[in-house]
């Protein structure tokens, strides 16, 4: 051995010996996986080489605003003026036949009687959209929006309700939405993942990482946590005494082990490891530089209600503009707690009231600014929830209201869709749809289909059948279309 091949084993010895060959979660969690299904070989330019869509997509870039616990629509978007009239009455019989709940006892046993709004409702904008005050932002913002009423979904619980929405399916195992986009289109980013994740509120939503998961995609395509203050990713920055040289180095070395072992297995596994070295190699200057705000301008920063560097919704919020702006494909923000059942931290005067007015403002500005930038028409923004909540009252220490799968409101801004467009009517108690019912697997093929990608044709091979994200289901609800 020369004595520069002993230098640089000798190299190589510390690097691993200091950091573990740690570059950041990323790597560290791909090479955990195991046990994934085999593809082809990724071609030259890697698994996540920008791929042709099925036809013209009217959005580039997704932003999932993911109210986590389900959002009250009777308090927010979905005006019953009827609701309040019969406030304190037995719904009647026929509502609820056949019907299933999160708390059983508190829809049937001891049954719960209606719950009319506490809030004011006024119309905005030259759709004229009913809002309750407590979105007085996003009521600025009306005229730029689909709202759909009638959404639907199959589960009532949180994590599978959770996972249903991200995945279109309550067991554990199946790719997230933004999986299955960069399955199909890869991402036109290079020195960031193609579908990136950002959290706020008390607690990360339920069901954790599966919401984000690829499931049985490779890897690869996973969401990536991204923290908004601090290291972006725990582990991203070299140990000290570490030169970028070196780590490149090693980094080099251990990517012509794996393409040997690539060539031999043709697992696809081997390829997410390069990818996740590589993509983590570059990150460690692109993803401080994406988190620092200082170019920024403080009207941006009043826009948005940034005021400090802890990783709020507003600040996120910002964030995923400049995710945008960068080439991301995905991005996904939860914010909780949403959950208002009634009761300590859960009830419908001061802690719903405290949520609503973390996520308003920077909704409001997220459209805005990407107007104004010229970024709305290429960019689809979605709000919503896993579900909605019920007309009756929960009784607790405070009144609230229990899971609702039948009908919840949902908006839709940009990337093709219609400004100041209004979708679908509740019956005039809020329980269920009476015009344009959508269910969840329609809310899939739609938003897949504004990205250029056909539904029906995006599958994957697992254990002998084809696999899709809308499994056998999915209409495309046409009427939020431009």
């Amino acid at each position: 051995m020369s004595l520069g091949d002993q230098l640089a084993h000798q190299t190589r010895r510390h690097f691993l010996s200091r950091c573990g060959i740690g570059l950041g979660g990323m790597a560290l969690a791909s090479m955990s996986q195991a046990g994934k299904p085999q593809m082809k070989q990724a071609g030259a330019q890697g698994p996540l080489a920008p791929k042709n869509p099925h036809h013209l997509p009217k959005a580039k870039q997704v932003i999932y605003l993911f109210m986590a616990g389900g959002p009250s629509q009777l308090e927010l978007l979905d005006y019953k003026p009827v609701l309040q009239t019969y406030n304190g009455k037995a719904i009647p019989e026929s509502y609820l036949e056949g019907k299933r709940f999160a708390f059983m006892d508190s829809s049937f046993k001891d049954r719960s009687t209606l719950l009319g709004t506490r809030r004011s409702f006024q119309q905005h904008g030259q759709c004229g959209m009913w809002v309750s005050d407590l979105l007085p932002h996003t009521a600025g913002i009306v005229d730029e929006c689909s709202f759909l009423r009638t959404c639907k979904t199959n589960l009532f619980n949180h994590a599978p309700a959770k996972l249903f929405m991200n995945t279109g399916s309550g067991q554990f195992g199946r790719p997230s939405m933004g999986s299955w986009a960069g399955y199909g289109l890869g991402s036109a980013c290079q020195d960031l993942p193609g579908f990136v994740v950002l959290q706020s509120g008390p607690r990360g939503p339920r069901g954790g990482a599966v919401n984000w998961g690829s499931g049985f995609l490779p890897t690869v395509y996973q969401g990536v946590p991204l923290r908004g203050q601090g290291e972006p990713i725990l582990n991203l920055t070299n140990p000290e005494g570490i030169s970028s040289p070196e780590q490149r180095s090693v980094i080099d070395m251990v990517k012509e082990m794996n393409l040997k072992r690539l060539i031999e297995t043709g697992d696809p596994e081997i390829s997410t490891r390069i990818e996740a070295y590589e993509m983590a190699f570059k990150m460690q200057s692109s993803a401080p530089d994406l988190i620092d705000l200082s170019d920024e301008s403080q009207e941006t920063l009043d826009l948005y209600g940034v005021e400090s560097n802890s990783s709020t919704f507003a600040r996120n919020c910002l964030l995923a503009r400049r995710l945008v702006e960068r080439g991301v494909r995905f991005i996904q923000l939860y914010h909780t707690n949403w959950d208002s059942h009634g009761g300590p931290g859960e009830n419908l005067q001061g802690d719903f009231e405290r949520v609503c007015r973390q996520i308003d403002q920077p909704c409001a500005a997220l459209v805005k600014d990407l107007k104004r930038r010229g970024l709305l028409d290429d960019t689809l923004v979605v709000w919503g929830g896993e579900f909605g909540r019920t007309p009756m009252g929960e009784n607790r220490s405070t009144t609230g209201r229990n899971h609702h799968i039948d009908a919840f409101t949902m908006w839709f801004a940009g990337g093709g869709t219609k400004p100041g467009n209004i979708v679908g009517e509740t019956d005039e108690l809020g329980f269920d749809a009476i015009s344009d019912p959508a269910h969840t697997h329609d809310i899939h093929a739609t938003i897949l289909d504004l990205m250029g990608l056909d539904h029906e044709r995006l599958t994957y091979r697992f254990q002998g059948r084809d696999f899709r994200l809308t499994d056998v289901h999915g209409e495309l609800i046409q009427k939020i279309y431009a």
